[in-house]
């Protein structure tokens, strides 16, 4: 098994949002628990809202260029197995055009 990172993207991170209403974040919350619970033992880390990305660079640093909303890190057998998982994800129902990214997570040789 390998490890895929999902990195939620959005058009205004959580930080910027709209407090939502406690029947709103019960929805929300109970449609990623139950996301959480069709990968299994396979979601290594659930993961956090994430906001106020700097780019670090050898000149200095700026704002990110692309804001990351937050991500999740899980265990599939493979790319199209990680896919399937993202195609169910509550996050690609939330308002605004949100988006994941999946990247498989390399091992690094000699360690």
């Amino acid at each position: 098994m390998s490890k895929y990172v999902f990195i939620y993207h959005a058009p205004v991170t959580p930080a910027e949002a709209a407090p939502p209403s406690p029947e709103q974040m019960d929805a929300v919350m109970g449609e990623w628990n139950a996301w959480a619970a069709r990968v299994g033992d396979g979601l290594v880390d659930f993961g956090t809202p994430l906001a106020g990305g700097v780019r670090v660079t050898k000149d200095g640093t700026s704002p990110s260029s692309r804001e990351v909303a937050g991500y999740s890190i899980i265990e599939a057998d493979d790319m199209d197995a990680a896919l399937e998982l993202a195609k169910g994800h509550p996050h690609l129902n939330m308002p605004g055009g949100c988006e994941i990214e999946v990247h498989e997570a390399q091992q690094i040789p000699g360690m």
